[in-house]
C-alpha cells in the first residue's frame, strides 16, 4: 500500500501525454521536411507569416545539428518517456542509476531546445508552431522531472528533505508558466511582433 501512495502516478501521466504531444509535432516536422526535399518551393501548413514558420528553421543549418534533420530526434527520444510514464503506471520501480540517467536525458532536451529557441528567436526570427508545442512540452517535463529525481532519492538528501521536495510537485505549473513567459518576453525584444502574430492569427 505504501509503494502505491509514494507511486508518482501524476508524473506517469504527464510524461505519456507529453510523449505523445511531443511525437505528433515531431512527427509533422518530419512530414514538412519531406516535403521540402520533394519540392523545395513547397506551402508547408506551418508557414502561417514571415514570423510564424517552420519552413526557414528546417532548412537552416540549425534544423540538423547532427547531420540529420531535428525531428528525427524526437521521434525516436519521446519514446523513453512514454515507456517510463507506461512501466511506472503498471508498477515499475526503477533503480537510482536508471533514473539518472533518464534525468540526464530529459536534461539534455531542455538544454537543446533552449539553445534552439535562442536560435530560432535571434538567428533566425522566425517562431516554428511545431517547434512551439514541442516547448510547451519539454519545459514541464523537465522540472518535474527535476522534482521526482529529488522526491525519489535518486540525489543523496535526506527522508525529510524527500519529503519536502514531493510536495514541491504542485509547483511544477508555476515555474513552466514562469519559464514561458520568459520565453514570450525573449520573442518580443528579438523583435518578434508576437502579440500581433497571435492578434493576427486570432482574427484569421
Amino acid at each position: 500500500m505504501s509503494a502505491q501512495r509514494n507511486r508518482p502516478v501524476g508524473y506517469a501521466i504527464w510524461l505519456i501525454i507529453a510523449s505523445v504531444v511531443g511525437w505528433w509535432a515531431a512527427f509533422q516536422l518530419t512530414l514538412d521536411k519531406f516535403a521540402t526535399l520533394e519540392d523545395p518551393n513547397s506551402s508547408l501548413s506551418c508557414n502561417v507569416s514571415v514570423f510564424v514558420q517552420c519552413g526557414k528553421n528546417l532548412e537552416s543549418w540549425q534544423g540538423s545539428v547532427f547531420g540529420f534533420p531535428n525531428p528525427l530526434i524526437g521521434l525516436t527520444g519521446w519514446m523513453a518517456p512514454l515507456v517510463v510514464g507506461v512501466a511506472i503506471l503498471a508498477g515499475a520501480r526503477f533503480p537510482r542509476w536508471f533514473w539518472g540517467l533518464f534525468g540526464l536525458g530529459i536534461t539534455g532536451a531542455f538544454v537543446f531546445i533552449c539553445w534552439l529557441i535562442g536560435q530560432s528567436f535571434y538567428a533566425l526570427h522566425t517562431l516554428c508552431p511545431w517547434c512551439g508545442l514541442t516547448y510547451l512540452v519539454v519545459i514541464p517535463t523537465f522540472f518535474a522531472t527535476v522534482q521526482q529525481l529529488f522526491a525519489n532519492g535518486t540525489f543523496p538528501i535526506s527522508h525529510r528533505a524527500q519529503e519536502g521536495a514531493r510536495r514541491l510537485g504542485v509547483w511544477v505549473p508555476l515555474a513552466s508558466i514562469l519559464a514561458f513567459a520568459v520565453i514570450f518576453a525573449l520573442a518580443q525584444t528579438s523583435g518578434i511582433d508576437l502579440i500581433g502574430e497571435i492578434l493576427r492569427l486570432v482574427r484569421g
